[in-house]
């Protein structure tokens, strides 16, 4: 998923295939004397990632792997990766590598974010805490489909389709835009960009920097990233904790849909609040109101846009603001502002161009990145194609017509526009693999941590991973609301169980529930 910022400035969106796998565990990480001398040179890094991570000075380096996997000898692309390293070398175990969503998002200051925002210092002591743009973003073979703030594509979250006309119309133009894309792909990186290349260069990391295991950290798509690590190489994988979960190893429909899911899930924390503070935002006085608020509103400004602002676009911003309580005054104000027609004030919150910089935004799922973002093209691009690369996706209009027609009843707050059609429906590139499928023969080494309720990963996407890795992993459910739970949340319960296990390695020994804190 994938969202930039994403789940620190309070979030988002947007949100896999496999090698020979062996079951077997080596035990326990070597010891110094026994790992490989680290083979990435580490330096300086740009200028805008440290300006990001200060106080905290991380250092940065360059990995080469494959462009294609199957060419191995062929061309190579580099990967930039950064480094928080532990200052404590008799508490050190190894590295933990960081993933903050998307796909699409960059990570290089993820490790310095962390831990300006409290991660606990014995975690810092364990680890080496590296950081990452993944192939296609940022700094690593970044691609690009020429895509702009102004459209006519500016977003992977497709837009509320009020009828089966809005979906043939959003058809014609996501049809042109795989074409764009290749268009672009002069270097033919864009067909190699999937989870599974992604696990693998992991893999090429952890092999660079001389340990034999990895732990991993993952929020949200970041959490399929760790999932396809783990089910690929489950001997090489130390602690791995999936944070905001997926539900398997890539974004597919089924996942994608999910999101409405999420929304109706996630809508009652903010219509409680809002309506206990009737008086300052003239919302409605009970749950129920603030509902009806919201249908009442989107239907007005279907009729009637104010400013550039539609249902649509409500519907989207009030999708990305339910990413975390933090953010429920600005949708507050939003809501206001939409109600009375105000422009102005619309225009001094930011307009409807302030879209493109939203938590849960139009680059899709930019869910945890902690740093400077790529471009919004450079992320929406990205988004697509890891998308779009992993799994088949149906390519009928009607088939999508059928959903949204499904998910308008089963869904009406967002399932109209989550079920519309993407440009994965047009998509020139074959599939070169079929997705990772979950490995559950390998070490009870995967902590899921999901709160109940979270837009863009409900927690049923918690249950189902649990369910696929089975006796590997526990499941540590978290009532709470937003998205992102370890450090960017603030359950204690949360926070000191996965703590435990990455500083202990104390795994839970049953699923766990962790009340509100």
């Amino acid at each position: 998923m994938t969202r930039g910022r994403g789940i620190r400035r309070s979030a988002a969106l947007g949100v896999a295939l496999g090698i020979g796998l062996s079951g077997s565990l080596v035990a326990g990480p070597a010891g110094a004397e026994e790992q490989a001398t680290s083979k990435v040179g580490w330096g300086a890094c740009p200028e805008d990632v440290a300006a990001e991570a200060a106080p905290l000075v991380l250092e940065c380096g360059t990995v080469p792997v494959p462009k294609d996997y199957a060419d191995p000898d062929g061309d190579r692309i580099e990967l930039m990766i950064s480094r928080l390293a532990s200052t404590n070398p008799e508490k050190r175990r190894g590295v933990l590598m960081l993933n903050p969503g998307g796909p699409g998002g960059s990570g290089l200051s993820q490790p310095a974010f962390l831990a300006n925002r409290g991660i606990p210092s014995d975690v810092l002591d364990t680890y080496d805490v590296i950081g990452m743009d993944t192939r296609g973003i940022g700094r690593s073979a970044p691609v690009t489909c020429g895509f702009t703030p102004e459209g006519p594509y500016f977003g992977n979250i497709p837009p509320y389709a009020v009828d089966d006309a809005a979906v043939t119309a959003r058809a014609k133009v996501v049809e042109k835009i795989p074409g764009q894309c290749a268009e672009r792909d002069s270097d033919g990186v864009l067909p190699h960009l999937t989870t599974a290349n992604t696990a693998r260069d992991l893999d090429r990391i952890r092999a660079a920097l001389g340990e034999e295991k990895t732990s991993f950290l993952g929020y949200s798509y970041g959490s399929a990233l760790g999932a396809a690590y783990a089910s690929m190489f489950p001997e090489r994988s130390d602690r791995i904790v999936l944070d905001s979960i997926v539900g398997d190893t890539h974004l597919d429909r089924d996942g994608m849909r999910r999101f409405a899911l999420g929304v109706e899930q996630t809508f009652p924390d903010f219509a409680r609040w809002a309506s206990v503070r009737h008086d300052s935002y003239g919302l409605g006085r009970t749950p129920a109101q603030v509902r009806a608020t919201y249908f009442a509103l989107a239907q007005q400004l279907d009729e009637e846009p104010v400013d550039g602002f539609d249902g649509t676009v409500l519907r989207q911003l009030t999708f990305s603001f339910l990413f975390k309580e933090v953010q429920y005054g600005k949708l507050a104000q939003y809501w206001q502002s939409l109600k009375s027609g105000d422009a102005k004030a619309l225009r001094a919150l930011g307009g409807r161009n302030g879209l493109a910089d939203l938590p849960g935004g139009p680059a899709g799922q930019r869910d945890g990145a902690a740093d400077t973002p790529p471009t919004l093209d450079n992320q929406l691009s990205v988004f697509l194609a890891v998308t779009c690369n992993d799994v088949k996706w149906p390519t009928s209009v009607d088939t999508y017509r059928k959903g949204v027609r499904e998910d308008r009843a089963r869904y009406p707050m967002f399932g109209a526009a989550s079920a519309n059609i993407l440009p994965c429906a047009y998509w020139p590139y074959e599939q070169a693999e079929e997705p990772v499928e979950i490995n559950d023969d390998g070490p009870r080494n995967i902590l899921l941590v999901q709160n109940l309720r979270d837009v863009p990963t409900p927690h049923a996407g918690g249950k189902l991973l649990r369910k696929k890795f089975s006796d590997r992993s526990r499941l540590v459910s978290v009532d709470d609301s937003g998205h992102g739970v370890y450090v960017y949340g603030d359950n204690p319960c949360a926070l000191n169980t996965t703590t435990r296990y990455l500083v202990d390695g104390k795994m839970p020994k049953k699923d766990a529930f962790c009340p509100a804190g």
